[in-house]
């Protein structure tokens, strides 16, 4: 595995935890202690605030999980990639989104910065 796809990986482990002691060691896992996660909706910097976005995203979509969709691209530590976001139950994927990380020496996430490509209809 290249030191993208295992970063990529990480990064979905975090976001698909939905145990509380999961999720903070899966985000300390994936990200730097003063990483940050940056999207149209969240702006947040280090572990508690990371693992509060995706609580929160698992509050709003209960029963979906997120899924890459194509290959990590990447080139001098930084990376790319897509997502959906998946109904377990029907398979149905109401949001989806592009993702660019940087990478710290050991590999792990220093920043993301987040797209929203397709969100649900109001």
């Amino acid at each position: 595995m290249s030191i993208y796809t295992t970063a990529v990986a990480r990064y979905f482990e975090a976001w698909n935890a939905t145990d509380p002691d999961a999720l903070a060691k899966a985000v300390a896992a994936a990200w730097t202690e003063d990483g940050t996660y940056t999207d149209p909706l969240a702006d947040v910097r280090g572990h508690e605030q990371i693992a509060a976005v995706v609580q929160a995203a698992h509050e709003q979509f209960p029963g979906f999980e997120f899924r890459q969709t194509g290959d990590a691209d990447g080139n001098h530590h930084i990376a790319r990639f897509s997502w959906e976001l998946v109904s377990t139950a029907d398979g149905s994927a109401p949001v989806a989104g592009s993702d660019v990380i940087t990478l710290s020496e050991d590999g792990r996430i220093t920043s993301v910065l987040g797209f929203l490509d397709r969100l649900p209809e109001a």
